[in-house]
């Protein structure tokens, strides 16, 4: 915020210097980031102030954090207003449709000013601040804005249709034309808070007020309007009109409305002072009661321990008395109860007055130790297998994806089955998405879809977070890791990918001789909530346990998202993978003997698995036997319906000799009549 030296001093019991305004302010917390000479023997000031403490983006409040903090006292300026016997509800009708969004609204009536150049002092402090001087009804609005922090707005009453004030939404499509020379209408989107008249919006709530009612040199009636809008409401109008302003970036930051009527009885005693005319008595006000004082207790023993040195319960309580907590010490001596000023919004708790008191008292004043004890920390496993498993996926091609936990109904439908129901929230601003999601799919495939949209053909991306879905009564919550793939490849390509990638996510997390197993399946008990999208579904075990379920998006499951293409997914139980990590590492000698290696194409039904073929190899308990490894599946006319080739290599080792083709064949040929018993299988020609 941009100061003058000498408009800090007017609040201040015994004027401070530039320098010492600066080093004061710094050390309170507000660093003073730079600072120009004016002329006059004024200094203007740009001082830094932190996203909370929307009370200091004001003189007063700055040479309030002044006064606390050097001994001064702080000096506001009082309000004598006289009024006529006219009530302002005779001039102005206010209706507040939006309490949630604006707290309190208020509106007062000066008949008869004069609309001219302003008096040279107040010009002289808006010039000091780097502001332009326009008249002296506006100038005392933007007076008032950088005194106290109060954002204002003045009306002209006769340009106001209907003489009433409306605090509503716009509707889609009206057109509002905001002060400014060469501003053009612009056209408001529904929900927009606005200020209307009878018939249109005057002003753009919190934000910016409008030409159509603006004052001018014609100008003899005026409505002062003083108010406080929520910040989210006032951060959302600012964005989506693109129009920003001194008023809008103090709403953001808090404006309570138990400020409102101090400061609009400062602007109306300061118009009548600059441009005469009369006020009417009282003021037109909508909106919900303004809420009481929140009361907070601070111990001095907690504030001693916290800060680390003594401090004199009578300098507590001084400070806290100048920043306007209004203090009682308890009876004991013990406590200090505080009643905190609508203004500190961000004062809610014990530890916010002990802050308040440390920084003002000089954080340097705080004990320093010459040693700090340290303590080494264990590996900690469960970090190392999230990152280890996010590594394993990231080398393989995938892309995180941090997505929000709540989704859309038309997300999440495809993804229940019947046995259970969704968890949702019950907050409005969930808006279209209210429901905790009960799988990772759906988050991972939004984002598969918005990335396709815009021009992506192969997309690999997973995510690591945790689920939620209600089975009867019993609320579950599991932390899983999801992965899906797809792209220009068919269905059996983008499959295997993905079986391959959680096989290989199982070895980093479970070890190398982790075995890993999937049998096709139509209930999933274990990850149902996966695998009611997946069809063909299969479970995955590895050493016996189940830990989840991978294969392909039904049609269904990929038109909720607007998908045509063929994905392949897997969603593992977290919890239960990483029970292996860290895989414990087995020694072997390494062997300088030669490999023998043998393909078999075998012909066999569909129905038959690769698990079923792999079980069979090993119950043959050939000798020599290393690995065996899938190649390939065929499928052809000459084979004929429901049935394909499938390809299986064997790799056999003899321990410190070279392995003779003779001591395998015969093996081979047992193997073949054992697939012909077990599988049904016949050697393919």
């Amino acid at each position: 915020m941009r100061t003058s030296v000498k408009w800090i001093n007017a609040y201040l019991s015994t004027p401070a210097t530039a320098d010492e305004q600066a080093e004061v302010l710094t050390a309170a917390g507000f660093p003073c980031e730079s600072s120009h000479e004016l002329p006059g023997g004024d200094r203007t000031q740009e001082i830094e102030t932190t996203s909370n403490r929307g009370d200091c983006l004001c003189h007063i409040g700055l040479a309030r954090e002044i006064a606390a903090a050097s001994g001064r006292t702080l000096q506001i300026p009082k309000v004598d207003l006289a009024h006529s016997s006219e009530p302002a509800s005779n001039a102005i009708a206010v209706t507040n449709s939006a309490p949630e969004r604006c707290a309190r609204y208020t509106a007062r009536v000066i008949r008869g000013v004069r609309v001219g150049p302003s008096p040279p002092w107040l010009s002289e402090r808006l010039i000091a601040i780097g502001q332009i001087p326009r008249n002296n009804v506006v100038d005392c609005t933007n007076f008032v804005l950088f005194e106290s922090g109060q954002p204002s707005h003045v009306f002209d009453l006769k340009r106001l249709r209907g003489s009433a004030i409306h605090v509503r939404d716009a509707r889609q499509g009206e057109l509002f034309l905001p002060l400014g020379e060469g501003s053009k209408a612009i056209a408001l989107d529904e929900g927009t808070l606005v200020i209307a008249d009878a018939e249109r919006p005057v002003a753009l709530a919190g934000v910016k007020g409008g030409a159509e009612s603006a004052v001018t040199d014609a100008t003899t009636d005026i409505v002062i309007e003083a108010a406080a809008f929520d910040p989210v409401a006032v951060r959302r109008t600012s964005r989506s009109t693109r129009i920003s302003s001194d008023s809008s970036y103090r709403f953001e930051r808090g404006v309570h409305p138990a400020e409102v009527d101090a400061a609009a009885e400062r602007l109306a005693a300061l118009i009548i002072e600059c441009a005469g005319g009369t006020l009417l008595s009282g003021a037109v006000a909508a909106g919900p009661p303004v809420p009481s004082p929140q009361r907070v207790v601070l111990r001095i023993e907690r504030l001693r321990a916290i800060a680390g040195y003594t401090q004199e319960i009578g300098d507590v309580e001084h400070v806290l008395s100048v920043l306007g907590f209004a203090p009682r010490v308890s009876a004991t001596g013990d406590k200090i109860e505080c009643t905190v000023p609508p203004r500190r919004i961000d004062i809610t708790r014990e530890i916010d007055l002990i802050e308040e008191v440390v920084r003002l008292a000089g954080l340097d004043r705080i004990p320093q130790r010459d040693f700090v004890s340290i303590r080494p920390v264990g590996r900690q496993f469960e970090l190392e297998a999230v990152r280890t498993a996010k590594q394993c996926l990231v080398g393989l091609g995938f892309v995180e994806t941090v997505s929000p936990t709540l989704i859309s109904e038309r997300a999440a439908e495809p993804f229940v089955p019947p046995v259970i129901q969704t968890l949702r929230v019950a907050d409005e601003r969930a808006m279209g998405e209210p429901v905790l999601r009960p799988s990772l799919l759906p988050s991972l495939m939004q984002s598969l879809a918005l990335n396709r949209d815009r021009g992506a053909s192969e997309i690999k991306l997973f995510e690591h977070a945790t689920t939620f879905w209600l089975d009867g009564s019993t609320h579950h919550e599991r932390r899983t890791i999801a992965l899906v793939a797809a792209g220009p490849k068919s269905s059996d390509e983008l499959y295997r990918f993905v079986r391959g990638s959680v096989e290989s996510l199982v070895r980093h997390e479970c070890g190398v001789h982790a075995h890993c197993d999937v049998a096709p399946t139509t209930h999933t008990s274990h990850c149902r909530c996966a695998g009611a999208a997946l069809h063909p579904c299969g479970t995955l075990a590895v050493d016996g346990t189940v830990i989840g379920v991978l294969g392909l998006l039904t049609p269904s499951a990929r038109a909720a998202f607007g998908i045509d293409g063929e994905v392949a997914a897997a969603e593992l139980d977290w919890e239960t993978l990483a029970r292996g990590y860290p895989p414990v590492p087995r020694a072997q000698v390494l062997t300088s003997s030669p490999l023998l290696d043998r393909d078999l194409s075998i012909v066999v039904g569909d129905d038959v698995t690769w698990s079923q073929i792999e079980t069979a190899v090993r119950d043959a308990q050939l000798p020599f036997l290393e690995s065996v490894q899938f190649v390939g599946n065929y499928r052809g006319k000459q084979l004929g319906p429901g049935r394909r080739s499938t390809t299986l290599r064997l790799c056999f080792r003899a321990q410190g000799r070279t392995l003779r083709r003779e001591e395998v064949e015969p093996e081979l040929a047992r193997l073949t009549s054992l697939f012909a018993t077990l599988i049904h299988a016949e050697l393919r020609s």
